[in-house]
């Protein structure tokens, strides 16, 4: 069976929904559909409070019918393949969808399968994560029943959604053992793929003296390969200058991972992708650099920044501005800046509000130094933003 659509759209998640919104915002007449599988939507910035304990799952989850535009066909499977050379798309139902113009934004897929090990133990023997949907309460429940000893925290030597994230929820679980007497006995650790703790200088200096607050070992040019849960033990492996193909088999009393991330199979195998697997779009105006009837945004597309909501927050309209232009056969004038953001939780109650660009050049929203760690950015997080990306992100309206 075969249909076609003028817009199509691959992905329901923030990048879809929204654009799907601005699009219909500017021309209700647009004949849109959205390939998306999933039933549930996820707010999934506020998880790292939800393993912190201090945001309630249930609001981070609603029904992707309750989302989807009024008008738009929403069809309710995954994307195998791409032709963009015939316009179609092949779904895992064999039918083919043939569209005039398609947006590809279906986010990043998470590797738990690259870490040995990894699948059988998350969710048990302290090892948590709160990039798994199913395992983000378990984190809370190793905090809260860590008595001291090692608590390491990893960040792969992939692209990840949200950059800060694999460190947040360290910062607030050394908050939590302070508070809950651990501290003293308890050893952090931080191993991560990076090269450094964070991007951009600015913000970097806070968060190296939280690090020294904290007291956090951290290890750079490493990855996780390996994980024995029963005998809790993680195996890394380095693979900088000074310490490459070396070792290191760590003892670990809870251990948070944040798993390898790459744009998913069906995108990396097409003709879409990039020699790294991503989209391959122009990184201001987010039209494909072979196929310009094809735009990306989002998690998946090839962008050179962080990979956040807030990114696609500035992404969303630009493309639409710029997709619209070319449905019209005119210039595309829409220009983006690669501004990203992220709030880095330091602590409950600490916020880092973090803002740059492409070239890691700080653009902030508020005329205060965003650098320092305050309360009121810490409250934008838990209150405002949750409730702007329901109401306000989502629909198109901001």
């Amino acid at each position: 069976m075969q249909t076609k659509h003028q817009i199509l759209i691959v992905g329901g998640g923030n990048a879809g929904i929204s654009t799907a919104s601005q699009l219909l915002r500017k021309n209700k007449n647009l004949d849109i559909a959205i390939i998306e599988p999933s039933d549930k939507h996820y707010y999934q910035p506020a998880w790292t409070l939800v393993g912190a304990g201090v945001f309630n799952m249930k609001n981070t989850i609603h029904n992707e019918a309750d989302v989807m535009p009024k008008s738009v066909k929403w069809i309710k499977q995954k994307v195998v393949t791409f032709q963009p050379e015939a316009n179609t798309v092949t779904l895992d139902n064999n039918e083919t969808v043939h569209y005039d113009y398609l947006i590809v934004a279906p986010g990043i897929q998470l590797n738990w399968g690259d870490i040995k090990g990894l699948k059988e133990t998350l969710g048990k023997n302290g090892v948590c994560s709160n990039y798994s949907v199913d395992n983000v309460p378990y984190t809370w429940e190793c905090l809260k029943n860590f008595k001291g000893g090692k608590a390491l925290f990893t960040n792969p030597n992939t692209p990840v959604k949200c950059g800060g994230a694999p460190h947040k929820i360290m910062w607030l679980a050394a908050d939590y053992f302070k508070k809950h007497g651990v501290f003293d006995k308890t050893e952090i650790q931080y191993w991560s793929g990076g090269t450094r703790l964070f991007g951009v200088e600015k913000y970097e200096k806070t968060l190296k003296k939280v690090a020294e607050r904290d007291k956090v070992q951290m290890t750079f040019y490493t990855k996780l390969v390996e994980i024995d849960g029963p005998n809790k033990k993680a195996k890394f492996v380095g693979f900088g200058e000074q310490n490459k193909d070396k070792e290191y088999w760590v003892s670990f009393d809870m251990i948070h991972i944040t798993p390898p991330q790459s744009a998913p199979d069906f995108v990396k195998n097409s003709p879409l992708a990039n020699a790294a697997g991503w989209v391959d779009v122009d990184k201001f105006t987010l039209q494909h650099v072979k196929y310009p009837n094809v735009f990306s945004l989002g998690d998946a597309s090839s962008l050179p920044t962080s990979r956040t909501g807030a990114a696609i927050r500035k992404q969303a309209p630009v493309l639409v501005k710029n997709l619209l232009a070319f449905m019209e056969g005119k210039q595309l004038t829409g220009s983006y800046n690669g501004y990203t953001s992220c709030p880095v939780v330091t602590g409950y109650g600490k916020l880092v509000l973090c803002e740059f660009d492409y070239n890691n050049k700080p653009i902030e929203t508020f005329p205060i130094d965003q650098s320092k760690e305050r309360w009121t950015m810490y409250q934008l997080k838990r209150r405002v933003l949750p409730w702007l990306y329901w109401h306000k992100i989502l629909p198109g309206k901001m």
